[in-house]
């Protein structure tokens, strides 16, 4: 990835300090912007220590124009008359941009070096290559002349250390970008360029006149459809004229959603107004609402389902306190503890906001119940070690079940009245599947034991969900140290 490939390179071949290292990241972070501006690709170049060698630590290229690179440069050396406008750059602290244009096989290009400081500093600590590919060169439109001066803004700012700007948390650095729409204010917050797609934007939030002339700030406070959200709005584009870097803001009015990014123009120090990037996201909050009622309305029927399966739970004990056949009376609690591991699951769901849910809760409270059972007849302890993380529900129902089953059977018929022992539930994850152990220090297995031919109907739900609905496997066996050992291996792969 391109933030570790940064790290990586510049510990190797440089000194320079983490907090050198953490501004390029930042820089390489946001600099799409400036790269779409551009129409150029950007290299960031940093010196080696050993000699006057040049390595590319980090690439981007242009999504408005054609890249005059079509290899990747990352970790490239170079040295000599190739990174001469590189060494200007550095030694002479200023942008470069002489010098006549160079060829990468059939592609001309424009050279120009940015070097690269942090705030409040003067060292120069990389370079950017900002090389554009001159092989479609055509009169620049408009738009095009003010996204290139808008650029030379920014890349003035790089030199002086005021840009990137902090990131909020939070946020990304990738939206909005330049092709959603972008907005120049002048120093007194007054439109002097729109990009179709920002008056696009803005015509869907109810404004009929051009945006240029337009004072932005009062102009969203005036459209918003919340007074205090306008505001809030309007203060941002305010707070970028003044040279701040203001969190992104949303601007919702006659049922459109716009996103707004206000960035402050300050090359040499000074401010000269600000940017403004727009993006419409009436669309992407329209599916956000949908997936939120639809997640609202799959945690309510999770928690429907859990009521009536403890309903269900209550109606059987009820009726297992009025039947005098003892066979008859554990037949039915048996039922109950199957009922209610499916309503843990159910119950986990209600809250989940997907369908996924952290397994090892469960897995203790069903550990808990079966202690509760065994406590007057038993001194067994029961314990889980690893830990099975986040399990699908579509895997997480039969699975409890099984462990319900195994942690039962073992608690049940493991240990003889008044006896003492450890049952352990174990698990740990390997590649794409999880390995599952129910082990017990209990008397062991009977020499005649065959799982496939048991007629009990705890064996029988075990081996059928195991095979049928995990497409896993499952052992039941004499454990390394006695007792018995139940193996269950689940296959993760999506089904």
């Amino acid at each position: 990835m391109l933030v570790s490939t940064l790290r990586d390179l510049v510990e190797e071949h440089t000194s320079l300090e983490p907090v050198d290292i953490e501004h390029l990241h930042r820089l390489a972070g946001d600099w799409q912007l400036v790269s779409d501006l551009s129409f150029a690709d950007l290299l960031m170049w940093v010196p080696r220590d050993s000699g006057g060698e040049f390595i590319c630590v980090a690439q981007v290229r242009p999504s408005t124009a054609g890249t005059a690179y079509q290899d990747d440069q990352v970790g490239r050396i170079a040295g000599g008359p190739e990174v001469a406008h590189l060494a200007v750059a550095r030694n002479q602290g200023r942008i470069w941009r002489e010098g006549d244009p160079v060829w990468y096989g059939d592609t001309p290009a424009r050279h120009e070096a940015i070097p690269v400081r942090r705030p409040g500093s003067s060292r120069v600590i990389a370079i950017l290559g900002r090389d554009t590919n001159l092989s479609t060169a055509r009169t620049p439109s408009q738009l095009e002349l003010n996204y290139l001066t808008t650029a030379d803004d920014l890349a003035q700012m790089v030199a002086d250390g005021s840009f990137p700007p902090v990131l909020h948390p939070g946020e990304l650095t990738s939206a909005p970008r330049v092709g959603d729409g972008l907005v120049r204010l002048d120093a007194s917050g007054k439109v002097t360029y729109a990009s179709p797609n920002a008056q696009s934007a803005f015509r869907r939030l109810g404004l009929t006149a051009h945006l240029v002339g337009e004072d932005l700030a009062a102009l969203v406070g005036r459209l918003s459809d919340d007074p205090l959200e306008g505001t809030d709005a309007a203060e941002r584009i305010v707070a970028a004229l003044r040279g701040e870097a203001p969190a992104r803001k949303e601007v919702e009015a006659r049922g459109a959603t716009v996103l707004t990014r206000a960035l402050p123009l300050m090359p040499a120090s000074v401010p000269i107004g600000a940017l403004v990037l727009i993006r419409d996201v009436t669309e992407v909050r329209r599916r956000d609402r949908q997936l939120i009622t639809k997640d609202a309305t799959i945690r309510e029927i999770h928690h429907r389902v859990k009521n009536n399966l403890q309903t269900v739970a209550a109606l059987l004990r009820l009726q297992a306190r009025r039947v005098g056949v003892p066979a008859a009376r554990a037949a039915l609690e048996e039922s109950v503890r199957r009922v209610a591991s499916i309503a843990m699951v159910h119950e986990t769901l209600s809250h989940s906001g997907n369908e996924a849910v952290e397994f090892d809760g469960i897995v203790d409270r069903v550990i808990a119940a079966a202690a509760e059972v065994s406590a007057t007849e038993s001194r067994v302890v029961l314990r889980r070690e690893g830990s099975f993380g986040v399990l699908p529900a579509e895997i997480a129902t039969p699975l409890v079940m099984i462990l319900n089953e195994l942690v039962q059977n073992a608690v049940e018929h493991a240990f003889g009245p008044g006896e003492g022992g450890e049952v352990v539930v174990s698990a740990h994850r390997k590649r794409r599947e999880v390995h599952v152990a129910v082990t017990d220090t209990g008397r062991g297995l009977p020499e005649t034991f065959d799982m496939d031919a048991s007629e009990r109907l705890g064996l029988q739900i075990v081996r059928t969900l195991a095979s049928g609905e995990l497409r896993g496997s499952i052992e039941i066996r004499g454990g390394a140290n006695g007792g018995t050992e139940a193996a269950l291996v689940v296959p993760l792969s999506k089904r």
